[in-house]
């Protein structure tokens, strides 16, 4: 599974937050977000009915994206997704169970730090990358410092408040990607919306 998220993180550096996304909009949302070259898509827990939606995305993406969970705070939570054959757990914390059960079934796991402590203790224990969040506390400026004591190959990635406005500020410094929730999708964002706002974000960090 690693090797397949580092391909799809490689051809296009995103992963698709959809808090509030529903079972009803999943498939036309994500249809969207695959045509605009996202292959990484993540629903929140604390949306509404997260489970099956991911159920849903599983079974119409199989393989061709990489499909999980965002806001993934226990151990029962992950061995759910396990049964749904998830592929990915990214949380805003770093909780060391979760990452052992993620990793124990082969699911990529991006835990979220805010300290370089915390970055070391997460990669100690099997993460795949580091979520850097809230991004809006870890400027650019402090994600090149990291740079030059974390491992070459460290996936950072900045999460939270993520927009066409400052996004080239951590392309300049070389950030692995990004995840990006509100700035391409809300529940009440059209469809219309939701195109315009993803390929204005990819035509950037192109």
């Amino acid at each position: 599974m690693i090797s397949q998220f580092d391909e799809y993180f490689t051809q296009c550096p995103i992963v698709a937050i959809l808090r509030g996304i529903t079972p009803k909009n999943c498939i036309e949302v994500t249809n969207i977000l695959y045509d605009a070259g996202v292959r990484i898509i993540e629903v929140p827990l604390n949306s509404p009915e997260p489970f099956e939606s991911i159920r849903l995305l599983k079974s119409y993406w199989n393989d061709r994206a990489i499909i999980g969970a965002g806001t993934v705070l226990s151990v029962e939570d992950v061995e759910q997704l396990h049964d749904l054959k998830a592929d990915i757990i990214v949380a805003p914390n770093l909780n060391i169970s979760v990452g052992h059960v993620a990793k124990k079934y082969g699911m990529i796991w991006l835990p979220g730090v805010l300290t370089p402590t915390e970055g070391f203790l997460a990669l100690e224990n099997g993460a795949d990358g580091l979520k850097l969040f809230p991004a809006e506390s870890i400027t650019p400026q402090i994600i090149k410092a990291w740079q030059s004591v974390f491992p070459k190959n460290t996936k950072l990635i900045p999460v939270g408040g993520i927009k066409v406005s400052n996004i080239k500020d951590y392309l300049d410094i070389g950030v692995s990607g990004f995840g990006v929730g509100g700035t391409i999708f809300k529940p009440n964002y059209s469809l219309a919306e939701i195109k315009t706002n993803i390929e204005e974000l990819i035509q950037v960090i192109k």
